[in-house]
Order: structure tokens, then sequence, then C-alpha cells
């Protein structure tokens, strides 16, 4: 990983993650990055859609 040194990470600052979708509920999704499931929240259906 490496970090742009023009925008250091900070506080609510944006990140990219990438990850093996496990699971998709009504109202969360189960992401597996690294050795770890991650539970989210899903607050929109265009996540699931692509947009």
């Amino acid at each position: 990983m490496t970090v742009d040194q023009n925008k250091p990470i900070s506080i609510d600052s944006t990140i990219s993650l990438k990850g093996i979708v496990k699971a998709i509920f009504k109202d969360t999704m189960h992401v597996q990055i690294g050795g770890k499931i991650i539970t989210m929240p899903i607050n929109d259906d265009k996540v699931l859609k692509g947009k």
C-alpha cells in the first residue's frame, strides 16, 4: 500500500478496499477483507447496482 503525499490520510478520508462479497441480505452485506468478514449496512439500493 502506498500513500499519495499530496493527499495524506486524515479523519473522514475516503479509502478503497478490495474484498469478496460473501452474502447479501435485505439491509446488510458481508464482505471478506483479508481473513476477516465484515458486515456492512446497505443504505441505498444503488450500491448493489453499481451506480
